[in-house]
């Protein structure tokens, strides 16, 4: 069979599913029709729908566009069906029930944004970078009752710099994974639906990738500088992660600061607050340990942001008050008298 008789049926809905479906689309693979989420509603009132971007280029394109509010739904099943598809393709979609995904003949296969079994769940990309990893990648696995553990088809590593953050890296595993799709479809195309495929290796020492929440991303200032350093690139630029800019003056209300961008220091904060002769970097509350410089203290020095974590002075480099625009911290410090009087909690 050539590409252009295999019938492909593309489920996906962010950005991100955007470039595996363009590069099938570009490279000539024949899709027949795109699954995707319901428009969203947004605005004040939720009165506008905006639709996804997968729907989007789908539309742009002449690709049928199915958008059901159940997977299970009778009408919708009957439409899947009419397309008549040998594979299913899905990126950062949903989970699916067996009707769906063992619908085609040669199975539904899935593009994840890790290194599978490492990363289960929908936010693998945030949590590597939130985890301080050096190394991630991409993995097309066949779609099976649980999420995220069918047998894995291939895999294809990406290198993470201490520097990135979590759009850099999303950015490169679209890319990659785009490459890993078409790669599959191909291998799929060559095997005449049965592509080799190899079981999930299951151990306690892999890491969950759970959905993030805006509690997700509050910061505790109570970790190592470098577990803070990992945290604030993980969510940036989106969701963002957050902390409360509190006055000293118990009387005076708090205000929400997104922080975006950090530096390390390793500069000691002097023994500060929870810091011990001898740290444990790894650890998530240190609060019986000895007090000094109170954890959260801000310092201005040289136009230059700086608050103490348990272990170091960590810099903030872009920072967003709440109200207004994301700004670099120096341009922060212009309307910000007295940082010394403030904690960041």
């Amino acid at each position: 069979m050539e590409k252009k008789n295999l019938r492909i049926v593309f489920m996906g809905t962010p950005e991100f599913a955007v470039g595996s479906l363009q590069r099938l689309v570009e490279n000539g693979y024949n899709v027949v029709a795109v699954v995707t989420q319901p428009d969203k509603p947004v605005g004040r009132h939720a009165s506008v729908l905006r639709p996804s971007p997968v729907k989007e280029y789908a539309l742009a394109h002449g690709l049928p566009v199915l958008q059901p509010l159940k997977m299970k739904d009778e009408h919708f099943l009957e439409q899947l069906r009419s397309y008549h598809a040998d594979l299913q393709v899905v990126v950062a979609f949903r989970m699916l029930p067996e009707v769906v995904w063992a619908m085609p003949r040669f199975g539904t296969f899935n593009v994840h944004a890790a290194l599978l079994p490492d990363y289960r769940g929908a936010a693998p990309i945030n949590w590597a970078v939130i985890n301080g990893e050096t190394l991630t990648g991409v993995t097309t696995f066949f779609l099976d009752h649980d999420i995220d553990t069918g047998r894995i088809i291939a895999q294809r590593q990406f290198p993470i710099p201490d520097d990135a953050d979590v759009e850099y890296v999303y950015d490169g595993l679209m890319q990659l994974g785009a490459q890993l799709c078409t790669d599959t479809v191909d291998l799929v195309l060559s095997t005449d639906g049965n592509a080799p495929s190899q079981p999930q290796q299951d151990s306690d020492a892999h890491h969950a990738a759970p959905k993030i929440f805006k509690e997700t991303c509050a910061i505790d200032f109570s970790l190592t500088a470098k577990r803070i350093y990992d945290f604030v690139r993980g969510l940036s630029p989106a969701p963002g992660a957050w902390c409360m800019l509190t006055p000293r003056d118990a009387n005076a209300p708090a205000q929400v600061l997104k922080i975006y961008k950090t530096a390390k220091t390793h500069e000691s904060s002097a023994g500060g607050a929870l810091v011990s002769s001898a740290p444990d970097h790894n650890a998530a509350n240190t609060h019986d340990q000895p007090t000094g410089v109170e954890v959260g203290t801000l310092k201005a020095e040289n136009r230059r942001l700086f608050v103490a974590t348990v272990d170091e002075w960590l810099e903030i480099l872009e920072l967003q008050p709440a109200g207004k625009k994301r700004m670099a911290a120096r341009d922060y410090l212009n309307g910000f008298q007295h940082p010394e009087h403030f904690l960041l909690k």
